[in-house]
């Protein structure tokens, strides 16, 4: 199961926000110079997760990004359903027409409950535990965000 890059720039984002103390916010420039993204990729994924209450950005000239409790507390797998935007997986249709097996065919609920299961997995795994660094010290000390 892959996610989708979209999925994967929304992931990136969060962890970074989730290794950071809670008073502290970022630039979007800032977040996407660390996760390795494009600006205005970074700019649609930190409006999604805001949409989704993931995190709350502060307008002004101090503002910023940060994540928000709701955010710290999300699962990846739950984070992934909600960025899904495809409603399947196999391509069933196409501009010829649907696929002649469609009738009896149990790969589209088999893919189904594939992504479901992946998903599942993905329950378990709070999006604040994900952030540790190699050595096991703070991401941000890393990236040398703070000291």
């Amino acid at each position: 199961m892959r996610i989708n890059a979209f999925s994967d720039v929304c992931l990136r984002v969060v962890m970074l926000l989730a290794a950071a103390p809670e008073s502290v916010t970022f630039t979007s420039r800032v977040v996407a110079a660390e996760v390795g993204t494009p600006y205005n990729h970074v700019s649609k994924a930190i409006m999604r997760l805001r949409e989704l209450g993931l995190v709350e950005v502060i307008r002004g000239r101090s503002g910023g990004v940060r994540i928000s409790a709701l955010g710290r507390d999300a699962t990846v797998g739950a984070l992934l359903r909600q960025l899904d935007t495809r409603t399947d997986l196999a391509a069933c249709d196409s501009i010829n027409g649907p696929c002649p097996l469609i009738s009896g065919c149990g790969l589209r609920g088999a893919l189904r409950r594939a992504r479901e299961s992946f998903y599942r997995e993905l329950d378990g795994i709070v999006i604040a535990s994900l952030p540790h660094g190699k050595s096991g010290g703070p991401v941000l000390v890393e990236l040398g965000l703070v000291r």
